[in-house]
């Protein structure tokens, strides 16, 4: 069986990380690449291990292009969330569920990220979300869910 190999942009939409991130893991060694040439290229084992979770195959060609026809469209929501005269407690409570959705998603679905942050001394909340139109919209509901209690 030939090795598989995965561009840094695969490897990036995998895990639903940026491609700096995964370039950056690359570089200080976290995870091992073959530099071919201006790009890196991750073996599949070496993916699998990285992750500690089986890979999928790589698709597409050299450059992780995928062909026009198995295109889909692609539709992100970058929006950031600004929640004043907010409880420690249940900016806890929201980070915590927040974090929960963003890890704990099924095999194929598209990346979701989710960054907060609480400041104490003006007892604000921001919240950084980026992913899909529909799972957007639904942490949109879990939030004002959290805050209508």
């Amino acid at each position: 069986m030939p090795d598989r190999f995965y561009s840094v942009e695969q490897v990036a939409e995998h895990l639903g990380l940026h491609v700096r991130t995964i370039r950056n893991y690359v570089r200080d060694g976290r995870l091992h690449a073959v530099r071919i040439g201006k790009q890196y290229r991750i073996a599949h084992e070496d993916l699998e291990a990285f992750t500690g979770r089986p890979a999928p195959a790589p698709q597409g060609d050299a450059n992780g292009r995928r062909p026009q026809e198995q295109q889909q469209q692609h539709t992100e929501v970058s929006s950031i969330v600004e929640i004043d005269a907010i409880s420690p407690e249940t900016a806890d409570r929201l980070t915590s569920l927040l974090m929960s959705l963003a890890t704990n998603r099924g095999p194929g679905h598209a990346p979701l990220r989710i960054e907060t942050a609480y400041d104490k001394g003006r007892a604000r909340m921001k919240v950084i979300v980026l992913g899909g139109l529909a799972d957007t919209a639904r942490i949109f509901d879990y939030m004002e869910g959290v805050l209508a209690t």
